[in-house]
């Protein structure tokens, strides 16, 4: 029998998932509890505010829609301070390895390469591990390398191209709830229609709407956005690898002496 593994980032994106919606599946559940409270103990009605009523309207699902939206800002933050050049390739570590391939220190080359834990460092130290095997087997591992590294940071942001694509689905969900809501008001109303909770269902459909493509927009720009940052990242740092893997290479080659007389 084989077993599904999911991986430790797909594993906490999955947890996280589910706390937001235990936690908004709570907190909906103590505000139900709070106001049938209020409403035994006969409670007068007072005037809300626009925000309390959105809340009131929104319910379980925008709350929900809601905790996902903080999760795709915190996704966000996380993406524009990882997806850098800067962080990719850091300058000092290629002003080191730059100086070192001048000064023909192949082994504190190595050293300062193996410390580091950037793209660039990673992919290079790729390279000139299969240097044995010449240039063109190094330069196929380089390239192998940060094929893996450029997969490994695109998966880092599928969760946006998700969020886009569950919000109108999210925002679905509420609409069809509110509009069953109206309906069945109609439908039991007999004689006298409450028109109140008519126009609540119907403030609640489009709210959760609305909502759900709140979320959907942003999510799909920043998915395409942060893509084409990787791929950006991606090819200016492998070709600044290549660049320094074509030096090591140079600095490795052994010398070919004078022809014997």
């Amino acid at each position: 029998m084989r077993r599904l593994l999911l991986s430790p980032h797909k594993l906490r994106e999955s947890l996280l998932l589910i706390f937001f919606f235990l936690t908004t599946l709570g907190l909906s559940t103590l505000t139900a509890i709070a106001q049938e409270g209020a409403a035994a103990e006969g409670v007068p009605a007072t005037e809300t505010s626009f925000l309390f009523w959105l809340v009131n309207v929104s319910g379980p699902i925008g709350g929900f829609i809601f905790l996902l939206s903080i999760y795709f800002g915190s996704v966000t933050i996380r993406s524009f301070m990882e997806l850098r050049m800067a962080v990719a390739a850091p300058p000092e570590i290629l002003t080191t390895t730059t100086t070192l391939i001048e000064e023909k220190n192949a082994r504190d080359l190595v050293t300062v390469l193996q410390a580091d834990n950037s793209y660039f460092s990673q992919v290079l130290l790729a390279g000139i591990s299969e240097l044995k095997f010449g240039l063109e087997e190094a330069r196929e591992k380089l390239e192998r390398k940060a094929e893996a590294i450029t997969g490994s940071m695109e998966r880092g942001i599928s969760i946006l191209a998700v969020l886009g694509t569950l919000g109108p689905m999210i925002g679905l969900l509420g609409t069809l709830k509110g509009m069953i809501s109206s309906f069945s008001v109609i439908a039991m109303s007999g004689v006298q229609m409450d028109a109140g909770k008519v126009a609540e269902g119907i403030s609640e459909a489009l709210v959760l709407t609305f909502e759900g493509v709140a979320l959907s927009v942003p999510a799909i720009y920043f998915y395409s956005f942060f893509r084409n940052r990787i791929s950006m990242i991606s090819m200016e740092t492998t070709l600044l690898a290549d660049d320094q893997l074509r030096a090591t290479s140079r600095l490795l080659r052994p010398k070919v002496g004078p022809p014997a007389q």
